[in-house]
């Protein structure tokens, strides 16, 4: 099986390679990927025939286009799998609006939607041994009060556990370095995550369909 990934960011890219790495083994033996990273969400457009502007490389932006274009050209053979953070989204109200993006596609691609709930660092807290082990000196007690998958601001949780001086002077540093910080976290703590005893609920669900897509029982 062969999947196009569509993902809003570099972090988030980093996540998924590494998460796929361990779910279907080496890119391009049994199965094979190619990760499309973009700048941030964006919005779907209202009007989903109209071309997106392509000096915004937002991802919903684009997403009419790219499935419709997918749906033409992807073979049986391959699956496309579209992972996006809710934020503060209502989940149902995100899907369908997802959904309804893909039944607008003549013909449409075989796509999984996975929303990462609140932000794809939960699937990080999801393992805290990770944390543990790529960060020693994670701070215990903000990591015994994160709640799993709740909207509470995941990333500055995870800044305030591993990061010097936590999410407020990454707030203040601004763009770039929030971003480099979050690269970071996520190639250090993916690199020692078991996809099996990860208790993110939205982690599990991404885990599971790629899975079920590529047969592996």
């Amino acid at each position: 099986m062969h999947f196009e990934v569509l993902v809003e960011d570099r972090s988030g890219s980093i996540v998924v390679n590494k998460v796929l790495e361990k779910i279907l083994g080496q890119n391009n033996t049994d199965h094979s990927w190619r990760i499309h990273a973009y700048r941030g969400v964006g919005r779907i457009p209202r009007n989903l025939k109209r071309a997106p502007d392509p000096t915004k490389r937002l991802l919903l932006n684009h997403l009419p286009m790219l499935l419709g274009g997918y749906g033409k050209s992807l073979r049986h053979s391959a699956a496309v799998l579209i992972v996006v953070d809710l934020d503060d989204r209502d989940c149902l109200s995100f899907k369908r609006e997802l959904i309804n993006v893909l039944h607008a596609c003549i013909p449409p691609p075989n796509v999984k939607f996975r929303i990462a709930i609140e932000e794809v660092e939960a699937w990080l807290l999801g393992d805290r041994r990770a944390v543990k082990t790529a960060y020693p000196g994670a701070k215990n007690a903000v990591l015994n009060r994160y709640v799993q998958d709740s909207i509470c601001g995941t990333w500055e949780v995870l800044a305030d556990a591993v990061y010097r001086g936590g999410s407020g002077r990454l707030c203040k540093a601004g763009y770039p370095q929030a971003g480099r910080a979050k690269s970071e976290w996520a190639m250090r703590i993916a690199d020692h995550m078991d996809v099996d005893r990860n208790r993110s609920k939205s982690f599990q669900v991404f885990r599971d369909a790629v899975r079920y897509l590529a047969e592996i029982r």
